[in-house]
C-alpha cells in the first residue's frame, strides 16, 4: 500500500535519493495526508457485522420456509417460494437504495446470499436505465453478475463432464 516516511528516515531519504529538503517536506506532508484519509478497518468488527447481516437474511429465509411449510407446501415448493421472495425483497430494497446501505454495513454478509446476487443484477439496470433499453439496461445488466453466471455454468459443465467420465470408467 502506502509507505509512510518517518522523520528520522526523512533526512536519509533526502540524502539517498538526492532530493531537496523541500521535496522531503512535501513527501512528509503527503504521507500525513494519506494517513488521515485512509480508512481504518477492524477485522473483528467487520466479521461481526457480516455475520449479523448474513444471519438476519438467513433468519428471514427460514421464516419464509416455515410459513410456506405451515401452508402445507412441500419442501421443494417452499424453497422455491423462499428464493423468489428473497430475490424480490432484494430487488425492491435495491430500487429504494436501501440494500446498498445494508451491503455497506454488512459487507460479505449481504453480498454472498442470493439477495446479493439479485442486487448485483438490479443495481446496474437501475443505474444505466437512462441510457436506454438496449445500450443501458441490456448491455450493463450483467456487468457484475455475468462472470458469476459464466463461471457457474462452466464449473457445472466441467463437473458434469467429470461425473460422466467417471461413470464411463466405473469410478461412480
Amino acid at each position: 500500500m502506502f509507505e509512510y516516511v518517518k522523520e528520522s528516515e526523512e533526512i536519509d531519504l533526502a540524502k539517498e535519493k538526492k532530493i531537496s529538503p523541500l521535496k522531503a517536506e512535501e513527501q512528509k506532508a503527503y504521507n500525513e495526508y494519506v494517513k488521515e484519509v485512509t480508512p481504518t478497518h477492524s477485522l473483528p468488527k467487520n466479521m461481526a457485522k457480516a455475520f449479523l447481516t448474513g444471519g438476519i437474511i438467513c433468519v428471514v429465509g427460514q421464516a419464509i420456509l416455515q410459513y410456506c411449510g405451515s401452508l402445507g407446501l412441500d419442501k421443494d415448493t417452499s424453497g422455491s417460494w423462499c428464493s423468489l421472495i428473497l430475490v424480490l425483497l432484494s430487488v425492491v430494497l435495491t430500487g429504494f437504495n436501501i440494500y446498498p446501505k445494508l451491503a455497506t454495513f454488512g459487507g460479505a454478509g449481504a453480498l454472498v446470499p442470493i439477495t446479493g446476487f439479485a442486487n448485483s443484477v438490479a443495481a446496474p439496470s437501475i443505474e444505466f436505465k437512462k441510457e436506454g433499453q438496449v445500450f443501458g439496461i441490456g448491455c450493463k445488466i450483467f456487468t457484475i453478475a455475468g462472470p458469476v453466471i459464466l463461471y457457474g455454468i462452466f464449473s457445472s459443465w466441467a463437473l458434469g463432464l467429470g461425473y460422466w467420465v467417471g461413470k464411463l470408467i466405473g469410478i461412480f
